[in-house]
């Protein structure tokens, strides 16, 4: 397999900040560092780096940026429009560097000296924009969402536990109860400790619908923006809007995954060995993308549930005495391998 230091000439490690990156360029044939400067994160100022790489280098340039979608992101665009190849740098281990230290220049060398005996087809390639982006946003501001309405939804049943406010509290509030405590307005009757808890439990309750009201909005644009980058997805079992921006947001685009396999290991669904002696199995993998590996997790219990020949592979794999964990972690590695395939069909 053809690594890096074989196909281009120089590599550029980039360690990046809020205000300044610092560039390092590093002979691919020796891993010396030929150079290394610190320009300010501007539009001059990126448009001075690339002159910089451009007047001390002569072949073939690959750019090992680090944080290719936060400090970086402005800077892959530019190099991205200049046609110069740019791969994510993973940042040193503390082992790594305990002996020499950290500054923003051993950071930037070794950003590029990290990937230079790494094979062409491991690179990580950056997400690319545009709708992926919004794909990308979407399902962040979901997440921030969800967790700031089940924080609510907690305080408001601890607050009217705490409070007599005339409510049944045996059980966790419904949705139905929390609209009518939105609704809620001050009374007489109500002594300051009541009073004071009814104003906090309304500001909940309404909080509460409100996030509800901005979630169903969020899949519905994440819905419609899945359907223009893969026609038909969502129609498959398990598969909605929020399962599929997922995975079409963590796919990306045709090359950034280079095959099935690595589409699971990115997944953390690809099977780890776990035998001993006479017991030879596999076990679940924790690693990989997690919201990724969640996505597929929802999937498999959706089909596990509703899905007829899911239901037949399931009783099948029982039978053969299988755990449910273990079926589940099969279904999710074959779940991966079929959606990569269709993925690949879809961009290429």
């Amino acid at each position: 397999m053809t690594i890096v230091a074989e196909k281009y000439a120089y590599v550029i490690g980039v360690d990046t900040h809020a205000k300044t990156h610092t560039y390092a360029i590093t002979a691919t044939t020796t891993g010396t560092c030929l150079g290394c400067e610190a320009f300010p994160v501007t539009a001059a100022g990126i448009k001075r780096a690339i002159g910089w790489i451009h007047r001390n280098t002569s072949g073939e340039i690959l750019a090992a940026v680090e944080g290719t979608c936060s400090y970086g992101a402005s800077l892959t665009r530019a190099l991205v429009n200049e046609n110069l190849p740019v791969v994510e740098a993973k940042p040193p281990r503390k082992k790594t560097r305990g002996s020499a230290g950290k500054t923003d220049a051993i950071d930037a060398i070794a950003a590029a000296t990290g990937i230079l005996g790494t094979e062409i087809n491991r690179l990580l390639y950056p997400r690319i924009e545009g709708t992926r982006t919004a794909l990308g946003v979407l399902l962040a501001s979901r997440r921030r969402l969800e967790g700031q309405s089940t924080a609510n939804r907690n305080a408001l049943n601890a607050l009217v536990r705490q409070i007599d406010l005339g409510l049944d509290t045996r059980e966790a509030l419904s949705d139905k109860k929390v609209a009518e405590i939105g609704s809620w307005r001050a009374r007489p009757s109500d002594t300051v400790e009541q009073q004071i808890g009814r104003e906090e439990a309304t500001n909940l309750a309404l909080s509460i619908t409100a996030a509800a009201g901005r979630l169903k909005t969020n899949e519905t644009q994440l819905g419609r923006l899945c359907e223009e980058l893969a026609p038909g997805l969502q129609d498959q079992p398990g598969l909605g809007p929020v399962t599929a921006g997922i995975i079409l947001a963590a796919y990306s685009h045709h090359g950034r995954v280079r095959d099935e396999a690595a589409f699971a290991s990115l997944a953390g669904v690809s099977p780890l060995q776990a035998s001993s002696g006479n017991t030879i199995r596999h076990r679940l993998n924790r690693t990989g993308d997690r919201q990724l590996n969640m996505a597929l997790d929802i999937i498999a219990k959706t089909r596990m549930r509703c899905d007829e020949k899911t239901k037949e592979f399931l009783e099948r794999r029982t039978a053969q005495g299988l755990s449910y964990r273990d079926i589940k972690r099969v279904l999710k590695r074959y779940i991966a391998r079929d959606l990569f395939r269709q993925l690949e069909k879809l961009f290429t």
